[in-house]
């Protein structure tokens, strides 16, 4: 598949989005770009949430990571679902209640200052390191199979991806994102389907003979209950799962402002119940798409690349076989269409989200006229695309593991002061002396890096997994309850 044709796929895939976002930002203004005047249908919202949810971290190294760990990531996905349950039933109502543009004011309302800004902080590395990881990903890939032949350098492959990404969301803001994550899902899941469809059209086998040989393989293992204190043991990805989903959706600006782009609390539920069980199943869909890489693999007698110790790198396994085996141009462009949309669905909601944090968490912007605001707006997008490309050039070349995994690990330790300072907010009527705030945040993440990362000599062979997270958090919390005085006016 030639450089020139998947560049010209990643253009004609762009102006569309560029299209869309011209009717979308006609009228626009900060309530446009922030809230979406909140008139987004709860079903557009659902739908371009899976996009968004799953990213290009999600397409690619989830069906890598079967031939490593099976389907254990199934075990995290359940822990997701709960969480949905939580964000659906608890935060939600309470930032309706507040008619909120940012989350981050519940911490104002209910601290002060420091806390608010503190939340937001932590929002914003937490949520840009994140997204560069996932772009890394997509940008790496776009690297080697395209502009690394004309000569182009990784670092302008980057700009390239974040300019475009700019051009579509300056304007309309989060109502363009709307519009536009949900055709990217439907990109996204259709190039799932099709190459799963082309596996079973290889081997000459229907969709129920492809799942049951996915049944009788030992990658459709999904369930660890035998060892407690092994990293992959159920109740910790269960658990992990439920405070990462909190966390990383009903805690992040990004995934909150679009369901606050909802008419009323009671459509944004049924948007994230709906989206909650639909998600359950995408995870599933792309775990199956694993498996059948991998058997198909073996029944091709195709070398897949591997780490020295032997395990698959499991980034590289599916672009290889879209792009560099013999399965043909269509799966190659049925690929490229996928990973583009996964990535850049995520990538754009956050350059709307960073940039509406950093306008109403760290500014005040009451007294300047409309124009200023919307300039004002406009420089801060700027920065933090810039901000963006800095950092996934700087994880080009300092990050290692798999990509999911660098982005579930960074979030137990970058979302851990906010599940703690939200936990503490919703759950106790204490207040803590909001001056010292910060310092708690700053130290709960480096003991929780210090734990994990000589978990197996404290705790006799315990390998601490994605419950780190909820032992930040509560590191948090503790911290919070002893520099806590009684507020006699604050009610449950």
């Amino acid at each position: 598949m030639s450089a020139e044709l998947i560049l010209g796929i990643i253009g004609s895939y762009f102006l569309l989005l560029i299209i869309i976002s011209i009717f979308t930002s006609k009228k626009s203004s900060n309530a446009t770009f922030f809230t979406g005047n909140r008139q987004s249908p709860w079903y557009l919202v659902a739908f371009g949430m899976i996009g968004a949810s799953l990213s290009g971290v999600t397409f690619i190294s989830i069906p890598g990571s079967v031939g490593n760990d099976n389907m254990s990531y199934m075990q995290i996905v359940m822990g997701y679902f709960a969480g949905y349950l939580i964000i659906a039933l608890v935060l939600l109502p309470l930032y309706y209640k507040l008619n909120l543009t940012s989350i981050y004011g519940y911490l104002q309302q209910r601290f002060g200052n420091y806390a608010w800004r503190t939340g937001a902080f932590y929002f914003l590395i937490s949520r840009l390191a994140g997204s560069a990881i996932r772009l890394l990903l997509v940008a790496n890939v776009l690297h080697a199979f395209v502009f690394q032949s004309w000569g182009i350098s990784f670092e302008s492959t980057v700009i390239i991806s974040i300019a475009l990404i700019w051009v579509y969301t300056f304007r309309g803001g989060i109502k363009t994102v709307v519009w536009t994550d949900t055709l990217q899902t439907l990109f996204m899941l259709a190039a799932v389907g099709l190459t799963i469809g082309f596996i079973c059209s290889a081997m000459n086998i229907s969709l129920v003979e492809a799942i049951q040989k996915v049944k009788q393989s030992p990658l459709s293992n999904m369930l660890y209950f035998d060892d407690w204190r092994a990293g992959n043991y159920f109740w910790k990805h269960f658990i992990g799962g439920m405070l990462i989903t909190i966390c990383m959706t009903g805690l992040d600006q990004d995934m909150m402002q679009k369901n606050l782009t909802c008419r009323n609390i009671h459509e944004a539920q049924k948007n994230m119940l709906s989206f909650s069980i639909t998600l359950v199943f995408v995870n599933l869909f792309f775990l199956f798409l694993g498996a059948m890489l991998y058997i198909f693999a073996a029944n091709q007698g195709i070398e897949l690349p591997k780490h020295p110790n032997g395990s698959f790198i499991a980034d590289q396994v599916y672009p290889i076989f879209a792009l560099k085996s013999n399965m043909g141009m269509f799966i190659g462009i049925v690929f490229i269409l996928g990973l583009v949309a996964a990535a850049y669905s995520s990538a754009d909601g956050t350059l709307t989200a960073l940039t509406t944090s950093i306008y109403n968490d760290f500014l005040n912007t009451n007294n300047y006229s409309e124009n200023k605001k919307i300039r004002v707006r406009k420089i801060i997008h700027i920065i933090v695309s810039l901000a963006m490309l800095a950092t996934v050039v700087i994880f080009k070349y300092t990050l290692t593991s798999s990509a999911i995994k660098q982005v579930l690990f960074m979030a137990t330790l970058t979302y851990g002061p906010l599940l703690g300072l939200f936990a503490f907010g919703i759950l106790s009527n204490k207040k803590p002396r909001d001056r010292w705030i910060p310092f708690i945040c700053i130290l709960s993440p480096v003991i929780s890096y210090f734990i994990n990362t000589n978990s197996s000599a404290i705790f006799g062979g315990y390998q601490i997994g994605y419950e780190l997270l909820a032992i930040n958090g509560l590191i948090t919390y503790i911290g919070l309850s002893l520099l806590s005085i009684k507020n006699n006016h604050l009610q449950n």
